[in-house]
């Protein structure tokens, strides 16, 4: 029995190779995670608008806070742009997952919104056809969205709304809540799905806020307490700069414990901290 044991050199000799070699195969997918990590934040950062829209009496601020699991990016996104009839878009977004892929799918639906729009004006109609693009590319992805397009002249606001979190909203005469749009599916589940648009107006002063659920559900809230949480805050800060607000309302997704991504888009409406920029 002795000679068939190995000597202890020989055991070390092999238990140092194995170790060498585990730690080649760690080594070599930390920096794949990495690769796919920094490619993911590229997208990303590409993706987002380096600016938003304003116009007399209105200003515009967000605020995105990356996922705290897995790349530590993801697919939410918000966006904003002057249409060619003079019309304001602005529109918030969460796509599963929190990859490469989810990523890329986050861009592909922002540019498709963004082509559909400078064709259609009906925000239902915009997300219809960006439904129906992204079921074509067949990627098995979907996107949850809020499409809101605003006149600024008359202070109209239609939206549209796909499988979406509520947006909140506050008027400076104390009068706040959540909005209880009809909305259809998320975007990619099924063709031909028709999406509601609801019409309010901005008059006044107050702000309206358009969210994602990493802002208002997390491992701390559920999603009623988070989003009463967000109506309390922009409640109180309805009189304060759209940029002030964003960071209040983005501040509430830290109080979640959240570990998926955040966007926070305002649109303040009217008062002293709403002038055109």
């Amino acid at each position: 029995m002795n000679r068939r044991r190995p000597s202890r050199s020989a055991s070390s000799d092999e238990l140092l190779t194995t170790l060498h070699d585990l730690t080649s195969r760690a080594r070599r997918e930390v920096e794949l995670h990495q690769a796919r990590v920094e490619l993911a934040e590229a997208i990303q950062r590409e993706m987002l608008p380096p600016g938003l829209p304003s116009a007399p009496g209105l200003r515009s601020a967000a605020r995105y806070a990356p996922a705290r699991s897995g790349l530590d990016i993801g697919g939410d996104w918000y966006d904003g742009f002057v249409l060619p009839d003079g019309a304001l878009a602005f529109a918030v977004g969460d796509v599963q997952g929190h990859d490469v892929e989810a990523a890329a799918f986050m861009g592909q639906t922002r540019i498709a919104m963004r082509a559909f729009a400078l064709t259609a004006d009906d925000p239902g109609e915009v997300m219809s056809r960006t439904n129906d693009l992204l079921l074509a590319a067949d990627t098995g992805l979907l996107a949850t969205c809020t499409f809101v397009r605003l006149d600024p002249a008359t202070r109209e606001l239609r939206s549209a709304r796909a499988g979406h979190v509520a947006a909140v909203w506050a008027t400076a005469d104390g009068r706040a809540g959540t909005t209880d749009d009809e909305g259809g599916l998320p975007l990619g589940v099924q063709s031909g799905e028709e999406y509601p648009v609801t019409t309010r107006s901005l008059s006044g002063e107050g702000a309206f806020v358009l969210l994602t659920d990493g802002v208002v559900e997390g491992p701390s809230y559920s999603l009623d307490e988070g989003l009463d949480e967000v109506v309390r805050l922009v409640r109180s800060g309805v009189a304060e700069d759209a940029d002030a607000l964003a960071d209040a309302v983005m501040g509430s997704a830290e109080r979640t414990g959240h570990q998926d991504d955040a966007a926070v888009l305002v649109l303040r409406h009217g008062g002293l901290g709403s002038g055109g920029g």
